[in-house]
C-alpha cells in the first residue's frame, strides 16, 4: 500500500506540471499585430508594446468569458495604459522589424493570472481559466475528401480554453465511435474524440461537432456558414471554446456536498479519474476517504445543479450513477470489470 500511495503521488505531480503549462499557455495572447510611429524607434517600440498590452487584455477577457456576462460590466475604454500593464506579466517579440522611427512587429503578450482573475471579480464578470479536458478532433466528412478538410487544421490548438491535438487518421467517419477513436485518443495522452462533421457546400461550409468518450457520444453544436476550410476551422475552435464555458462557469453560491464510491482496475485509471475530478471546475474540497487497489471513497462539494456535473464529468469519460449510499463513479474499463459494478 505505501508503495502504491508513493507512485500515485509521483504520477499526480505530474498532472500538477501539466497543469501549470496549460495555464500560461491559457494566459498569452500570439500574433499581436502592431505598427507604430514615434520621435525615435525606442520609443516607437514602447508605443507598440503598450498597444500589444491594450488589445491583448481584451483578447485575454474575451477567451475567458462569455459575452452574456460582459455585457454591461465591461465599459469602453477600461482597459487603460496602467490597467494594461498591471494585467500583463512579459511582452515577447515574435517578430520585428525597425526603421527610423517606425516599428513594426508581431507579439505575444504573458498576462498574470491572479491579475486578471481580481479584474474580472472586481466587475463582477464570472469565467473560467481551467481548460477542457484535452481532445483528440477526427476531421471526417460524407460530403468533401477528409483529407483535404484533415489538412486544414493545425496539428494542434495554442491558446485554446478547449485544447486539442488532430488526428489525420483515413480510418475515422462520421460514424465512428469510441472503439474505433480511442487509440488515437490515448496515443496523444487525450480523454476524448471530437468528430468535426464538415457538411454544407463549397463557399458555405459547416461543421458539426460531437464530443465522444468511453461514457458515449455528445452533439456539442454547429458552425454558421463559412466562405473557406480555414475559417470553417477557426469558427469550429471557437464553437468548442464556447460550449466549454458554457458548461463550466460558475454563476451560483449554492453548493452541494457528496460522496461517491470509486472504482477502478488500475493505478493509472485511479489517478485519471483523480485527476478529472479535481480538475473539473464544478468540483471543489475533493477529499479521499479510503483508499484500496480498486476502489476508493472520495467526497467533494460541486457547484450547480446535478445534471450539470454529470454532463460535465461524462466529457471526461466518468460516469456518475446514483447509489443508495451516494454515488458510484467508473469509467468504461471499470464498469466492464468484475468490480460489483452493474
Amino acid at each position: 500500500m505505501i508503495r502504491f500511495v508513493i507512485v500515485a503521488a509521483a504520477i499526480w505531480l505530474g498532472f500538477a506540471a501539466q497543469a501549470v503549462g496549460q495555464t500560461r499557455d491559457i494566459y498569452t495572447i500570439r500574433d499581436i499585430t502592431v505598427e507604430e510611429e514615434a520621435d525615435s524607434v525606442i520609443e516607437a517600440q514602447q508605443q507598440a508594446f503598450m498597444s500589444a498590452r491594450i488589445e491583448g487584455a481584451y483578447q485575454i477577457i474575451d477567451r475567458l468569458t462569455l459575452p452574456e456576462d460582459r455585457a454591461g460590466k465591461l465599459e469602453p475604454g477600461a482597459i487603460t495604459p496602467e490597467v494594461a500593464s498591471q494585467l500583463a506579466a512579459a511582452v515577447d517579440v515574435e517578430q520585428e522589424t525597425r526603421g527610423g522611427n517606425r516599428y513594426v512587429g508581431k507579439l505575444a503578450v504573458v498576462y498574470n493570472p491572479v491579475n486578471v482573475r481580481d479584474f474580472l471579480k472586481a466587475r463582477g464578470i464570472p469565467y473560467i481559466d481551467q481548460p477542457a479536458p484535452k481532445a483528440v478532433v477526427f476531421p471526417v466528412s460524407n460530403r468533401f475528401p477528409a483529407s483535404v478538410w484533415a489538412e486544414a487544421w493545425p496539428d494542434q490548438s495554442v491558446g485554446q480554453l478547449a485544447p486539442y491535438a488532430v488526428s489525420r487518421s483515413p480510418l475515422a467517419s462520421a460514424f465512428s465511435g469510441w472503439p474505433e477513436l480511442e487509440a488515437d485518443v490515448q496515443a496523444a495522452d487525450a480523454r476524448r474524440a471530437i468528430k468535426a462533421v464538415l457538411d454544407g457546400s463549397r463557399g458555405a461550409f459547416r461543421v458539426d461537432l460531437y464530443s465522444v468518450t468511453a461514457a458515449g457520444e455528445t452533439r456539442l453544436g454547429s458552425t454558421g456558414s463559412m466562405p473557406t476550410l480555414e475559417a470553417a476551422v477557426d469558427a469550429a475552435s471557437g464553437v468548442l471554446d464556447y460550449v466549454w464555458k458554457s458548461q463550466s462557469i460558475i454563476r451560483t453560491h449554492e453548493r452541494t456536498p457528496a460522496r461517491s464510491t470509486v472504482f477502478f482496475t488500475s493505478l493509472v485509471e485511479w489517478n485519471s479519474l483523480r485527476s478529472a475530478m479535481a480538475r473539473s471546475p464544478l468540483v471543489e474540497d475533493f477529499v479521499i476517504e479510503g483508499l484500496s487497489r480498486t476502489g476508493a471513497v472520495v467526497a467533494f462539494v460541486h457547484a450547480g445543479d446535478t445534471n450539470r456535473l454529470i454532463s460535465n464529468l461524462r466529457e471526461r469519460g466518468i460516469m456518475l450513477d446514483p447509489d443508495p449510499s451516494g454515488w458510484v463513479m467508473t469509467t468504461a474499463v471499470s464498469r466492464g470489470a468484475d468490480l460489483g459494478v452493474e
